[in-house]
């Protein structure tokens, strides 16, 4: 498997750890994890739980791009090694950006997602 497909496998783990993490704040702000109605109770949430679920939702959104990109180079027969960097920096890039989302450091957060978005464009041309 090449290195852009493994920080794909990366990349569809991050919304999943975001997801444990609103678990937590839903434990510790509203008392239990609703499995029955989990949206209804994220929408509840506040502060650092609140901003977890919405940094789950972007990465679920940056995920789509940057995979319709991975695969786009690699039918396209991108520079291998291009196609590695760009990729592993995307990964760099989101994992900041869910760090900076959940603690609320919205000039970092922005230079990150802007920084996974090149990333992914870049893999459309690379």
């Amino acid at each position: 498997m090449t290195t852009p497909f493994w920080c794909l496998l990366i990349g569809l783990i991050i919304p999943y750890v975001l997801t444990g993490v609103s678990a937590y704040f839903k434990k510790a702000q509203l008392g239990s994890v609703d499995n029955n109605l989990p949206r209804r109770q994220s929408a509840e949430l506040t502060g650092t739980g609140e901003r977890a679920v919405y940094a789950q939702l972007n990465a679920w959104e940056a995920l789509t791009v940057f995979g319709i990109a991975v695969f786009v180079a690699h039918l396209s027969n991108a520079d291998p090694v291009t196609s590695a960097n760009l990729a592993m920096a995307w990964v760099a890039f989101r994992i900041v950006h869910a760090i900076t989302y959940v603690t609320d450091l919205a000039p970092v957060r922005s230079l990150a997602f802007a920084g996974g978005l090149v990333c992914s464009v870049w893999l459309f041309f690379a």
